[in-house]
């Protein structure tokens, strides 16, 4: 662990894509600032910059920390009153190329990502926890456009690496307490994942990577830079194409992305412009429905095998045993998304500066199941919209296969700017910044007939419903506002105040409503809603920044957040998912938005050491604790049925949750080959109250928050020997409650990996070859990935752990 490095030596390191940087430089990073930055974290003067942007004038900063020994890089600890660390690009490259840039933040101390799938990519079974709250519940940001809550339905955002490919994120971040208040979000109750693209190279070049691997793994990323050109003008053009064969049923997951990035340098001005277009199809498994599953420990669809899922689906003995574990003929999510933002900052002088950016995203998906027209709940389902046909009849209806495609359909076009002022005056460095987007979202449920004689792949779009069940239309108009001032009161004694204020108002409309009948239960439907609005117009943030000595510092952070309401309807965690008007206006006379308190305190250490083969130690140690309030829970009417058909759901205020934790974490440095980073996170997450499930009392009140473990274990070895490197990763996972009752749970799980690259020179008109080994799950643990969490005590669904894989990649720069 290391603190960041001065944003123009650490755009230099990304470029070249070596991400090598010196602890000497430990004192400059304390004056790095990201693209929202914590005024709190800088000096007495001067203004500095975002990553990649290059570092204003300044006059002299306060004394800085003392240098030490030259290490490489593998976790960087940035300087603010909150907790914020970093993974480089060679760092996440290294423990899987083309790895999504969550899942690479999973080594990071409080940090819990969970996914079927050894790229972290599959949307579908991903999760994310850090100190207790979900993705849902988190800030993403990416160059500082927002992503939103990472919600699988999507209705606000995209997932980080749709918004751009792995390999030209050049940093991400994570505040795993809470984010700066500058934040583009209004669902980060909890911390806030941040990620950043790399720039344009200053030389013309290029670079073509390509990965082998088990299961069929063929993955191609190339990208071209022009270097400089004009006044100040550098672009690339990248693209990737991913394609690998999941590894528990037969079917292709990837797909092809494309970025384009412009800057234009001035003396003044600064002007970025980005594109990104993602076009990706993921073949999805079904969790495993426990304790049902028994010994089942994979649920693979039968796509292609037509024959055997007619035969299957036909009153087989084997079908009909499976229970809610039944096999599915395929599943799938398809998502093409176009987002693309314009940036221009202005210094006015050496004290004012202006920051602007205006962002565009359109995406156009749809999640699909092909399965039994028989499973739970479907025949009442399809007797509302053929109430005179019997089983056989329907079964020729829906193409004679014994099987329907169920599709939710998502349409999202969303724009938005975002303007922030920074002034230095004295002593104090002001920030008034604010933030508008217009978020238009359509979700729509329909059913497709599947004809045995002209059958359909998890690869195409479906055309023609049989069955349009319901369509919800959201108008979402968000303003967010933020305004603080840090005071430096000595050279090494600082203290941050501010606010943000969330005003969210959306208007939920219902041009196709559910026939009577056709929901689960019987007697629900779908309601035409209304607007509501989430507003919370002084959220406040204190922060202190200490430094003790010349090696350790000391930070503290107090702050409010607000989660507005998700922009969703039947079957979700929404306003408007509930069955009735009548239950809609009494939440939207009565309901509360989430909000939290979030407190966290700590310190800070880098020291060089002269202690036998120890030369350096650098470390942090956070304790938080947090207060969240009007918890709110999608309470099931009918927790038992099968996915397939989905169930009404009761937006239900099921009260506070309190959290305390700590994270401690260290790297070891043993001369200049050798490396240690470990990080030992504990985390206690309580519900305080019971909740009602009808006239049924769930008794919650303190038992843990499910999902979440109570301890985790991080590790990297690494070793590096000039053109040779190699690291040992080691992710422990404690025990999970898997319902919130605590009656059940999973077991806690290790999962090793190793990594070793060499980079060849000398082969002509080839800056480098690099040649990269790696062996995922290196044990062939299994275990539970993804838990889904039903409010049904004694059941809940989880996915399992990917097996041992092995990768090679050939990477060249021209």
């Amino acid at each position: 662990m290391s603190f960041r490095t001065p944003s123009r030596l650490q755009a230099a390191a990304i470029r070249t894509g070596l991400l090598r940087t010196s602890l000497a430089a430990f004192c400059s990073a304390l004056a790095l600032s990201t693209a929202h930055a914590d005024p709190a974290a800088q000096p007495a003067n001067g203004t500095p910059a975002t990553t990649g942007t290059p570092a204003r004038k300044a006059p002299a900063a306060a004394p800085r920390l003392t240098a030490a020994p030259a290490v490489e890089q593998i976790i960087s600890t940035a300087r603010r009153t909150r907790s914020e660390q970093s993974v480089g690009q060679v760092q996440m490259q290294r423990i899987l190329p083309g790895i999504n840039p969550v899942k690479a933040l999973e080594i990071l101390p409080g940090v819990v990502f969970e996914d079927a799938d050894p790229w972290g990519n599959n949307e579908q079974n991903s999760s994310l926890f850090i100190h207790g709250f979900n993705q849902n519940q988190l800030g993403f940001t990416m160059d500082g456009v927002p992503l939103g809550d990472q919600s699988y339905g999507n209705f606000n955002g995209l997932s980080p690496q749709r918004a751009a490919i792995s390999e030209t994120i050049g940093m991400a971040s994570v505040a795993t307490g809470a984010g700066a208040l500058g934040t583009a979000s209004t669902s980060n109750l909890g911390g806030t994942l941040e990620f950043q693209t790399q720039d344009p190279l200053h030389r013309a070049g290029g670079q073509l990577d390509q990965t082998f691997g088990s299961w069929s793994t063929f993955r191609t990323f190339a990208r071209i830079d022009t270097g400089d050109f004009g006044n100040g003008n550098s672009a690339y053009v990248a693209w990737a194409r991913q394609d690998a064969r999941a590894w528990d049923f037969d079917g292709h997951q990837g797909g092809n992305q494309v970025n384009a990035k412009f800057v234009h340098q001035g003396d003044n001005d600064r002007i970025t412009g980005f594109f990104d277009w993602s076009d990706k199809v993921e073949p999805n498994e079904d969790g495993i429905v426990e304790p049902q599953g028994g010994d089942l420990y994979k649920r693979p669809f039968l796509y292609p095998n037509l024959q055997q899922a007619i035969n299957y689906y036909n009153n087989s003995a084997a079908y009909k045993a499976a229970g809610l574990n039944y096999r599915n003929y395929y599943s799938d999510a398809q998502r093409e998304d176009f987002l693309s933002y314009i940036k221009w900052s202005h210094d006015f002088s050496s004290h004012l500066h202006w920051d602007n950016q205006i962002y565009y995203h359109h995406d156009l998906g749809e999640g699909v199941v092909a399965g039994p027209i028989t499973a739970a709940g479907l025949p009442a389902l399809f007797g509302a919209y053929f109430p005179d046909n019997s089983a056989p009849q329907l079964s020729q209806v829906f193409g004679g296969s014994g099987m329907a495609t169920r599709t939710t359909e998502y349409w999202d076009n969303r724009g938005g700017l975002m303007s922030t002022l920074r002034y230095q005056l004295g002593h104090h460095h002001i920030e008034l910044g604010g933030w508008y987007e217009r978020n238009n979202n359509t979700q729509a449920r329909r059913w497709y007939a599947f004809d045995a004689a002209d059958p359909t792949s998890p690869y195409d779009r479906q055309q023609n419903p049989l069955i349009h069940q319901y369509t919800n239309y959201f108008y979402t108009n968000t303003w967010v506002t933020h305004l603080q001032d840090t005071w430096q009161v000595s050279r090494n004694f600082s203290l941050n105040a501010g606010f943000k204020s969330e005003l969210v108002y959306t208007n939920g409309t219902l041009p196709v409503a559910g026939l009577p009948g056709s929901l689960s239960p019987k007697t629900a439907i779908t309601v035409p809603g209304g607007t509501i609005a989430a507003v919370k117009p002084f959220l406040p943030s204190f922060g202190a920044l200490w430094n003790l000595t010349g090696h350790e510092q000391w930070f503290a952070n107090i702050q409010e957040n607000m989660r507005s309401f998700q922009d969703t309807g039947y079957g979700n965690a929404s306003p408007w998912g509930v069955t009735s008007q009548q239950a809609f206006q009494d939440f939207k006379d009565h309901g509360h938005p989430e909000t939290d308190w979030t407190y966290e305190t700590g310190l800070r250490t880098n020291r060089p050491l002269s202690f036998g083969p120890l030369t350096n130690i650098s470390g942090q140690l956070e304790y938080y604790h947090v207060h969240f309030s009007n918890r709110l829970l999608a309470v099931s009417s009918s927790p038992n049925l099968a996915s397939i058909v989905g169930s009404a759901t009761i937006l239900t205020n099921v009260g506070s949750v309190t959290t305390d934790g700590m994270d401690f974490s260290f790297t070891t440095q043993f001369g200049p080959h050798f490396s240690f980073y470990n990080a030992l996170s504990y985390n206690k997450s309580v519900y305080n109250d019971n909740y009602a499930n009808g006239t049924t009392i769930v008794p919650t009140a303190g038992k843990n928050v499910a999902g979440v473990p109570n301890w985790t274990e991080k590790l990297v070895a690494s070793t590096n020997w000039g053109d040779f490197n190699a690291q040992f990763i080691g992710d422990v996972i404690g025990k999970r409650y898997t319902t919130y009752t605590n009656d059940l749970s999973a077991s806690s799980y290790a999962l090793f990996s190793v990594n070793a690259g060499y980079t060849i020179h000398g082969i002509p008109h080839v800056r480098g070859l690099k040649v990269q080994g790696n062996i995922t799950n290196l044990t062939d643990t299994r275990g539970w990935s993804t838990l889904n969490i039903s409010n049904a005590s004694g059941q809940y669904t989880a996915f399992p752990i990917a097996p041992r894989m092995f990768f090679l990649t050939l990477s060249a720069t021209f």
